[in-house]
């Protein structure tokens, strides 16, 4: 069975009033992993709040190339993360050597990271399957311009909203693929239109089945309803797949 996650941005209002308890509603539904976001500041506080939940950091965000990175490196290891993922570089996605740049910035970050024993990765947004190269997407490109240990987290729905078919995308990538975002969303898909994983448009089943090793971590860019409801649902539905 593949491990279940959630990002902790979907909840991060209920986190900005009350962390301690967002996190015991995160660890009730039945999360004991989670994928932190702008965790350095915070690391002293996630390090005695997580344990208590039985929770563990697995992943987080945090932007890499041109930031400290013994800041964000020092903190990932204090919380025994094993990947850190840039969630976003906007380069020309249209353009090689734009490509190339964000390459040798996630690169450069890897071999930093080698010697704390963390994991470095890359978060898509649509801009990177929007973008192509010579025909080919953007994301594939940057994939192919990686070193071998840099990985990537595929958001599964902005990968749909770029234009190109999740499923397909994450068997091209292959192995490379480490991390998915699962979501769904109603048509026209867009952060307005996320709803519960299961409920909307995307074909959440062949999605996750095209990558069977990955972490299957869940997120809401937006939600209008209760977003502790949708991340219930959507941790039954996902849990559901592999019964």
């Amino acid at each position: 069975m593949s491990t279940l996650s959630v990002q902790l941005y979907s909840a991060r209002d209920a986190l900005a009033e009350d962390r301690p308890g967002t996190l015991s509603r995160i660890a009730e539904i039945g999360f004991t992993t989670v994928e932190l976001f702008g965790f350095v500041e915070l690391a002293d506080e996630y390090a005695r709040l997580l344990p208590q939940r039985g929770l563990t950091a697995l992943s987080g965000h945090a932007h890499l190339v041109g930031e400290d990175l013994d800041a964000v490196l020092g903190a990932a290891k204090a919380l025994g993360m094993r990947t850190v993922v840039d969630p976003r570089i906007d380069v020309d996605w249209n353009d090689r050597a734009g490509v190339a740049a964000a390459a040798a910035g996630l690169n450069a970050a890897a071999a930093a990271a080698r010697d704390h024993g963390i994991q470095i990765g890359y978060h898509n947004h649509a801009q990177e399957l929007e973008g192509t190269v010579d025909g080919t997407p953007a994301l594939e490109v940057l994939a192919s311009l990686l070193d071998e240990d840099v990985i990537l987290e595929v958001d599964t729905f902005w990968a749909e909203v770029g234009g190109v078919a999740a499923p397909a995308l994450l068997r091209r990538l292959g192995k490379r693929v480490t991390y998915l975002h699962v979501k769904d969303g109603t048509l026209p898909l867009s952060k307005e239109t996320q709803t519960v994983v299961g409920a909307g448009a995307l074909d959440v089943p062949a999605i996750v089945a095209a990558a069977p090793d990955a972490v299957r971590v869940i997120e809401f860019d937006e939600y209008a309803g209760d977003i502790f409801e949708a991340l219930r649902a959507s941790y039954d539905y996902v849990s559901g797949l592999d019964a």
